[in-house]
């Protein structure tokens, strides 16, 4: 519980995605475990989010709030596209959601991203946050807007005294100033203005409706303009991870290290410049995992349950594992698999560059599971064909399957080129299946690599962003396999690793609090 000398804080978060709403990756999965452990200590946690098509079929009780909320002028918005409700939903554990109801911008979407139109409706999901909490009786201590899609958020708000390092140089920062008005509109609202903002960053990689390195530098959003009309041209240009950036109290990121690397150009997706500005707000929060959830002594959707201290029932998973994914049977095989998108940031093309070589010269197994670009796809297909009962792909998305590997699994594989924060090696590690990781973001939090005779080590760790280095680490593995006491002991360390929620609630309740500090210094100045 919270100390008795501190005050239970009030927080909004806005996302795109909140599971079970709706989820598409590690953000969505954040959004229902990182508020519910907020409430665990005390503090009153709401979400915001679109209402989607998918969301309307899950058939809950809702209760609409607020009436025909305006997220434009009327003049701007003669046929009512943007007029929208506020739904409340209220959980069975206390937990209370909303959901911005608008039939042309959200109802008629059945998807959470992929739409041309994408930027606008992110920016009317801002406008929407604020002009309900105008309304609302409930007012929160801090909102913490998640990624690009609410980045939009702290731009609105914003105090200029907290961003003089921008505004100066453009010889706008007077208060009175026409264009920093039109830059943060809400600055001066009654309610608004006593708000302050969280801006997180979960992946810099994304950062609006463009590749920021194919953007022309006419296209570039510095940031300092103002909101351009939601409906009009000039919205598909918007860099909502810049404008977060920008204006937020304070910006955190999911792990530490991560924190570290976006600092520098090889990891700032071309915005290092602006956060090194404002490092003095960055910090780094590592990502926990459901402990209730991901539980390999409870867990009702794997082949046999287990724990540290019962290790040998773990093989009835890989004996299942083998069979779901028709490899040949053979429970003293090294398997070794793969949860995640099939892209660059994941490093995948790596494996690829060895695959073939790995196959020819080691006795292993492999499994994956994760849908991306077509030239991974047809690879991994063809590799099936190559090396029948060795290699099982199942290429499209399945929420039960990873759990599967992790119980079956002997090591899970992450070369990531980046890796902000990652949940797939924490939630591995929960189940016995030891990470091969590179040493980036998240991984190089949460991993410690194993050498022989220390009595340490959780995982393998390598650190060039090249084939040869991830080669090296994944024969380690599997020599360290072949020693089975050796590996039940790297196991059991695994398992007994804490990722919870608990601790990194924590240090996020301190950083909402240094939030509200520079907020109210702010609107001092």
């Amino acid at each position: 519980m919270p100390s008795k000398a501190k005050k239970p804080l009030k927080l909004l978060f806005v996302a795109a995605e909140d599971a079970p709403f709706a989820k598409v990756g590690g953000l969505g999965e954040v959004m229902y475990a990182l508020p519910r452990a907020l409430r665990q200590l005390g503090h009153d946690v709401r979400v915001f989010m679109p209402k989607y098509a998918r969301i309307g079929r899950r058939r809950i009780r809702m209760e609409k709030i607020v009436h025909d909320l305006r997220l434009m002028r009327p003049e701007h918005d003669p046929y009512g596209l943007t007029v929208a409700n506020v739904l409340q939903y209220n959980a069975k554990d206390g937990a209370i959601t909303y959901f911005l109801e608008n039939m042309e911008y959200y109802e008629k979407r059945a998807n959470v991203y992929g739409y041309v139109d994408d930027a606008a409706r992110w920016v009317l999901l801002s406008r929407g946050v604020l002009e309900f909490l105008k309304r609302s009786e409930w007012k929160p201590d801090v909102i913490v807007a998640n990624d690009w899609p609410a980045g939009f958020i702290p731009n609105l708000m914003a105090t200029v005294a907290g961003n003089l390092f921008e505004t100066r140089s453009l010889g706008i920062y007077q208060a009175g100033h026409p264009l920093m008005k039109g830059v943060t509109e809400y600055k001066h609202d009654p309610v608004i203005s006593r708000i302050a903002s969280a801006f997180v960053i979960h992946n810099l990689a994304y950062q609006g409706m463009f590749d920021v390195y194919f953007l022309k530098d006419e296209d570039y959003d510095s940031g300092t303009e103002p909101l351009p009309d939601p409906l009009g041209k000039g919205v598909i240009k918007l860099n909502g991870m810049r404008r977060g950036v920008r204006y937020a109290d304070v910006i955190s990121t999911v792990s530490p290290t991560y924190a570290r690397e976006i600092l520098t150009p090889e990891f700032g997706e071309r915005m290092d410049d602006v956060l090194r500005k404002r490092q003095d707000r960055l910090y780094g929060i590592r990502n926990g995992m459901d402990y209730d959830k991901f539980n390999p002594l409870t867990d009702p959707i794997i082949a046999a349950r287990y724990h540290a201290k019962a290790l040998d029932v773990r093989v009835k998973n890989k004996t299942a594992l083998q069979r779901m994914f028709k490899l040949n049977r053979d429970p003293d095989k090294f398997i070794v698999g793969f949860v995640g998108r099939l892209d660059e940031q994941k490093g995948i093309r790596l494996f690829m560059q060895n695959a073939r070589q790995l196959f020819e010269n080691l006795d292993f197994q492999f499994v994956l599971v994760g849908t991306g670009e077509k030239d991974f796809r047809m690879f991994f297909r063809e590799l099936q064909e190559e090396f029948p009962g060795r290699i099982g792909a199942h290429l499209y998305f399945d929420e039960k399957l990873p759990k599967h590997i992790f119980a079956g699994a002997d090591a899970i594989l992450m070369p990531s080129r980046f890796e902000p924060a990652g949940l797939v090696q924490i939630e591995a590690m929960r189940y016995g299946c030891i990470p091969i990781v590179r040493k980036t973001g998240g991984l190089a939090d949460t991993v410690e690599d194993y050498w022989p005779g220390r009595g340490q080590g959780t995982g393998f760790v390598f650190n060039p962003y090249e084939p040869t280095a991830m080669l090296i680490a994944l024969v380690r593995a599997w020599q360290a396999y072949r020693n089975k006491r050796e590996w039940r002991a790297i196991v059991r360390r695994a398992m007994a690793k804490d990722f919870s929620w608990d601790a990194s609630a924590r240090a996020h309740v301190e950083l909402y609090r240094t939030a509200i500090r520079f907020h109210r210094a702010s609107t001092r100045g």
